[in-house]
């Protein structure tokens, strides 16, 4: 089953420093029937002006990954770790047991970013925090695992059975992922049209995905993209 989000269903908030897209329910945005896909529990698809950001705040039994698409963010945490992530670059922070984090825009353009939290293998667990670069040429062309609990090499780790790809696709290309049906599939594009098992998705639509053995992606103009794959959500 393959459903379709097109970009305009997206929650959009714009608190002036920051707009943002939930994909969904957060802060004040609560839907029932949007609160998680499997395991994945946030995707927030943010814009944070220059000079601007989120004072210290407390996050526990959580994985989060940062993708920053453009300018830069600094992060800071109780852990002793205070950082600048910048485009082209991936952040993991494994909240576990609690960690209290700051991150600004200390910049003089806005960030635009990604920010992906998905449910624990385990909780209890010490909090972690990594950074990984990656270039243009690796995701090009490229279905790139940046972050990942399934034992892919290069990637960061994250402590839930789990994959983040980020890819940038040329016209015309054609791919498979061997997903099984066990598995949950999300996809959102930042730019491009392509079709997944003969669905067509544009900028600023999700595809979540079940119960789909294969799915075949066909790209229809030059497309950046974010897959995360998923298990179910057992509480």
């Amino acid at each position: 089953m393959i459903h379709i989000k097109r970009s305009d269903e997206r929650h959009f908030s714009n608190r002036g420093w920051l707009k943002t897209y939930w994909l969904f329910s957060f802060s004040d945005y609560h839907d029932p029937e949007n609160i998680h896909f499997g395991s994945l529990r946030v995707f927030n698809d943010d814009l944070i002006e220059a000079e601007k950001g989120f004072p210290e705040h407390r996050h526990e039994e959580m994985e989060i990954v940062t993708i920053v698409l453009d300018g830069e963010l600094t992060h800071q945490d109780n852990m002793g770790n205070r950082d600048v992530v910048k485009s082209g670059q991936v952040q993991w922070m494994s909240a576990g047991t609690g960690v209290i984090h700051s991150e600004f825009n200390n910049g003089d353009k806005p960030v635009h970013l990604y920010q992906i939290w998905i449910f624990p293998r385990t909780k209890g667990l010490q909090p972690e925090y990594h950074k990984k670069e990656f270039s243009q040429s690796d995701w090009k062309n490229n279905l790139l695992p940046v972050a990942s609990g399934q034992d892919f090499s290069g990637s960061l780790p994250m402590q839930a059975d789990a994959t983040i790809f980020k890819s940038h696709m040329d016209t015309g290309k054609q791919f498979e992922y061997r997903a099984g049906r066990s598995r949950h599939i999300f996809v959102y594009l930042n730019s491009g049209k392509m079709m997944v098992n003969g669905k067509k998705i544009e900028r600023g639509d999700q595809a979540q995905i079940t119960d789909e053995e294969v799915l075949e992606f066909r790209v229809m103009k030059d497309t950046e993209f974010v897959m995360i794959d998923v298990p179910p959500y057992n509480e």
